[in-house]
């Protein structure tokens, strides 16, 4: 984990394709791969992503660009596999722990409650997940822009969606 003595995103500090970015706002997901086993998450990885969106078709795929210095990034290249679990407003502080912005002593995944899938370890208090299968990984810019199939969806209610925007957090409502 990384402590910076400034803030990252301060106004003056970003360059105007970044401020665009941010300005966006995009809904806050944990991608997930690898093993977990118990307590045992050591051939685990993962990584809050908000660069994503669904791609419409047949099949359906996820689209995201990954930080490809990620340890999440080489563990979707090895398993070929991930959950996309969405993230809620009561999961703030689960999200600043995978973005490896707030410590969690044991490691990331004793942070919350996780069960293993065939596509890797699901959030068990994310409503709406995804398992899917990396398609293909090729770098752009300075992410790794990772396609990946749509296999399974399980839809919840999503009562207060957790999005970020211009490096805050965001209940989806405006709340």
């Amino acid at each position: 984990m990384t402590i910076h003595s400034s803030h990252p995103f301060l106004e003056h500090e970003r360059v105007a394709a970044r401020q665009l970015r941010g300005r966006l706002g995009a809904r806050v997901s944990l991608w997930c791969a690898g093993m977990v086993d118990g307590d045992d998450a050591s051939d685990a990885s993962g990584l809050t992503v908000s660069s994503m969106l669904v791609a419409a078709g047949e099949p359906w795929r996820v689209i995201a660009l990954l930080d490809p210095d990620a340890e999440l990034t080489q563990a979707l290249l090895d398993t070929r596999a991930a959950v996309v679990s969405l993230l809620d407003w009561h999961h703030r502080q689960l999200s600043e722990v995978f973005a490896s912005r707030a410590p969690s002593p044991g490691g990331p995944f004793r942070a919350s409650g996780f069960e293993q899938t065939e596509w890797g370890p699901r959030l068990l208090d994310a409503d709406t997940w995804a398992g899917v299968r990396l398609e293909s990984s090729r770098s752009l810019g300075w992410s790794s822009l990772a396609t990946c199939v749509i296999e399974h969806v399980v839809l919840g209610e999503d009562p207060d969606p957790l999005h970020h925007v211009r490096g805050h957090y965001v209940n989806g409502f405006g709340r």
